[in-house]
């Protein structure tokens, strides 16, 4: 080879790879897609539009969302695992797509932590445990002494088989030591009513869109399942104070498909993290009843393993399985 031919491929190469780096120091180049696995309006919808919204500031691009709702969140975090891996299609994922219900469905429709390149864990949501105000309890330690003198008699309602609500029940049943029945339904709202109307009397429910309930007396708060008591209702105990070691949450976390380039995962975290420490969105958050974490890739990573070890044997010993 002439020194001339290698000399244009050297040159040649370097021009590629300078090009290259180019590309990636300027990504996105484009609107950036948010796909969100649930209808809109529920909490997860609320904190994605939130953090979209944020976001397309710091990127110079567009992040629009798009809901994708169906299957517990599967059908969305599945389009997210089979798009490009580019950088241009992210989830807006939560502990039913990557804890729940890659435990829960017969038929595995991505695999949680090899279909995927974890960007941030956005912020943690409590779930409540509420109860009709007719139902003559006003703490948790009385709701389970009721539940214990009449075993079998008590039901609670939640969003639907499957759901971080549902395993929040049964993992109250299995440390209480408690028989209560669960009446699952397409959703909070339906849930909501019927438990507003006394057809059910418990409620396992996520914090935000109880909360007006809660605060107008219709609903009784007993305690709030994260590990500590939640700002926005700091007079509701947590669960854990009657049940030491008790704790469940939704979380809400992005995550892009596998082989997205690590420039791409790098900037779509520094911008996810800007957006989770602006003071409009904290105080947004707050008001949500959503604590801030903005994690580094690698520290979602881990908590994905840390949420699946945990969930799976309240999933084995509740029994629960879906197609």
């Amino acid at each position: 080879m002439t020194p001339s031919i290698t000399r244009r491929l050297l040159l040649g190469a370097a021009m590629a790879l300078g090009l290259a780096g180019a590309a990636a120091a300027e990504f996105p180049e484009r609107q950036v897609t948010l796909v969100i696995p649930f209808a809109a309006g529920g909490s997860t919808d609320v904190v994605g539009r939130i953090v979209a919204d944020r976001m397309s500031r710091d990127l110079g691009q567009q992040v629009v969302v798009q809901n994708v709702g169906g299957a517990g969140g599967s059908l969305g975090a599945q389009q997210v695992a089979k798009a490009d891996p580019d950088g241009y299609t992210i989830l807006m994922a939560t502990v039913a797509t990557h804890a729940l219900n890659p435990l829960i469905l017969k038929q595995k429709p991505y695999d949680p932590v090899a279909d995927f390149a974890p960007v941030s864990l956005l912020v943690l949501v409590p779930n409540v445990l509420a109860v009709n105000p007719e139902l003559p309890v006003n703490s948790v330690q009385e709701l389970i002494d009721l539940a214990k003198k009449e075993p079998g008699t008590l039901a609670y309602a939640s969003s639907g088989n499957g759901t971080p609500l549902h395993l929040s029940g049964e993992l109250f049943k299995s440390m209480a030591g408690v028989d209560l029945t669960h009446i699952p339904y397409k959703g909070s709202g339906p849930a909501l009513t019927d438990v507003l109307g006394n057809q059910v009397p418990i409620i396992f429910d996520n914090l935000p869109s109880a909360s007006s309930h809660i605060a107008s007396g219709k609903l009784r708060a007993l305690g709030v399942t994260t590990a500590e008591r939640a700002p926005s209702f700091p007079d509701v105990p947590a669960i854990a104070e009657t049940l030491p070691g008790y704790e469940t949450y939704t979380w809400n976390a992005l995550f892009a498909p596998a082989g997205t380039p690590p420039e791409a995962v790098a900037r779509l975290n520094a911008a996810a993290r800007a957006a989770m420490a602006d003071p409009e969105v904290v105080k947004r958050m707050a008001d949500f009843s959503a604590t801030i974490v903005a994690s580094s890739p690698e520290e979602l990573a881990e908590h994905v393993k840390a949420e699946m070890a945990k969930w799976e044997p309240v999933v084995r010993d509740a029994n629960v399985s879906l197609d």
